[in-house]
Formats: C-alpha cells, structure tokens, sequence
C-alpha cells in the first residue's frame, strides 16, 4: 500500500504541459527567437551593403559596444528621448483622467447608455492607421476641418504639421482619441467590481460625493487602475503608427520618438546595427521603468 502511494506520488500529469507547449512554442518563435537576434545584431556593423543574400554570405562583423557609443554620443539622442517622455507623459495624463472621467459618467444609470458606451468604443475599434490618415487629413492647413471651421469662424489657420509645436500636439490629440476608450472600459470594468453599500455607508456617515470618490473610489479602483497606467506607457512609449502617419517625425525631428528615430535608422540608412542599439536601449528603458513602477506600486497599496 505504502509503495503504491509513493508511485501515485511521483507520476506527473502532463496534461497541462500539453496544452501550455504551443504557446510557448509560439512564444519563442515569434518574440524570443527575434529579440535575442536583435540584441545580438546590436553588437554588429550590420547594414544594406553587408546583410547579405541568397548568393552572397553576410560579411558584417562583430563591433563589441561600438554602436552603444556612438548612439549615447548621437546629438539627436537626448533630444529624442526628452521628446518621448513629453510624448508618454502627456498622453499618459488625458488618457488617464478622461476615461476615468468618461467611467464615472458611464458607470450611472441614465437612458442611452449603451449607445453611448458604443460611440465611445468606436475609436478603439477602428484600425490605428485609418485614424492616423483621417486626423492627418483633418490637420491639413488648407483643406482640414479644423482649420476650415477656424478661418470661417474668423481665426487664423493653425500650422498643424509644419510648426514643431503644433506637430507634436496633433500627434497627441490623435493618440488620446485613440487611447481613452480602453483606459475608459478599464475604469469602468474597476468601478463596477466596487460594492454600492459601500458608498451607502459613507452617504450614511455625512460624507459627499468628494468623500466617496477620495475613500472609497481611488483605493478600490487601484488593483485596475496602476495595471493599465503601466500597460498604457509601454504602449505609448512604442506607439509608432501614430506618429509616423500623423507626422512623420517632422518638421526636423521635432515630433520623433525613438521607435520612430529606431525605424529610421533601419529602412532609411539601412543602419541595421544602430537600429538594433536603438530598439535594446528602448527595452533597456522600459524594463527599468516597469521595476521603478511595481516598486512604487507595491508602496501605494501599502498606504491604502
């Protein structure tokens, strides 16, 4: 009886690792395999002339940290990278506080509110390029609704590609047309997990709708809401359809971002080893984010 425990003990259901191997299979394949080539093509003085091809073997060499230096000496780097977190911060912000603001509306009782939910969707739902060329069209200085609206109404046409400042702000309209909707149903999803007798009991208590939204609202919506802040940089940070269709990174450089300045790199100077240095200091910088921030996290749900 004992022997035949210990045998039962010891087998191993693999039926879960039956289930789990193709998608790790995939993974592997479809993001291991090439991030671990493009690190190491990092190292490289990969380019157009030396990639190779099926009848000539590649002839580029291996260059040590050679492409790290000579992107941390790049004039443009620090200019870029202070454009990015410009770029994240403040669509970080609208994306946060308007589909927090578009939730609380949302998670009311009032008549229409499903049809309402499903207009907000529709940013969401629509391909990211289609939006990028409709808001570029509407940007346009000559023929742009906005700027047809501001001529017919008595203002001047805003140079919404042309100018840096306006360049960067209508790349970041575009993107918080974009973004808000999901922020929206995150929030949304969050505040209809919290418990009504819980605000009951503070309306019981004296409190106001400020008293409810500071106690109980913020603390309880936390667990969703630091997640998909997280999610919500790293997609930014990345977002490249949005500015290279709105903008193109233009005019001279001063609505790039460094995935963008990365791809430029690649399939304009066919650099391929200084785009690889640029897209390994991206993740060097996103991971070091995300430490910092479940750090802070940890702290913040400690005080609540």
């Amino acid at each position: 009886m004992l022997n035949s425990r210990k045998q039962n003990k010891l087998k191993i259901n693999f039926t879960p690792y039956f289930f789990i191997f193709p998608a790790v299979l995939a993974m592997l394949i479809l993001v291991y395999y090439p991030l671990i080539k493009g690190i190491y093509y990092s190292f490289t003085n990969m380019t157009q002339y030396n990639i190779g091809t099926p009848f000539i073997k590649p002839s580029y060499n291996f260059v040590g940290l050679k492409n790290y230096f000579e992107a941390l000496r790049d004039p443009y780097l620090g200019k870029i990278f202070k454009q990015t977190v410009v770029w994240t911060f403040f669509n970080l912000i609208f994306h946060t506080f308007l589909g927090l603001f578009l939730a609380c509306l949302l998670n009311r009782q009032f008549k229409g509110r499903t049809i309402y939910r499903l207009i907000l969707l529709i940013p969401w739902a629509v391909p990211s390029f289609i939006s990028a060329f409709s808001w570029r069209f509407i940007f346009n200085y000559d023929y742009g609704l906005i700027n047809l609206c501001l001529v017919n109404l008595g203002f001047k046409a805003i140079p919404w590609l042309s100018n840096p400042f306006w360049a960067m702000t209508s790349a970041i309209i575009t993107n918080v047309w974009l973004g808000v909707p999901f922020m929206m149903v995150i929030m949304l999803g969050g505040l209809q997990s919290i418990p009504h007798e819980l605000y009951e009991a503070v309306t019981v208590d004296g409190g106001n709708r400020f008293h409810k939204f500071i106690k109980i609202t913020l603390p309880l919506l936390q667990p969703v809401a630091l997640p998909s802040i997280l999610l919500g940089v790293i997609w930014t940070f990345n977002m490249f359809n949005v500015i290279y269709l709105v903008t193109s990174g233009g005019p001279y450089h001063s609505s790039e971002i460094l995935v963008t300045f990365a791809y430029k790199q690649a399939f304009e100077n066919w650099n391929f080893g200084a785009a690889s240095t640029y897209g390994v200091i991206i993740l060097s910088i996103l991971i070091v984010f995300t430490f910092i921030y479940q750090q802070f996290s940890k702290k913040a749900e400690g005080i609540y």
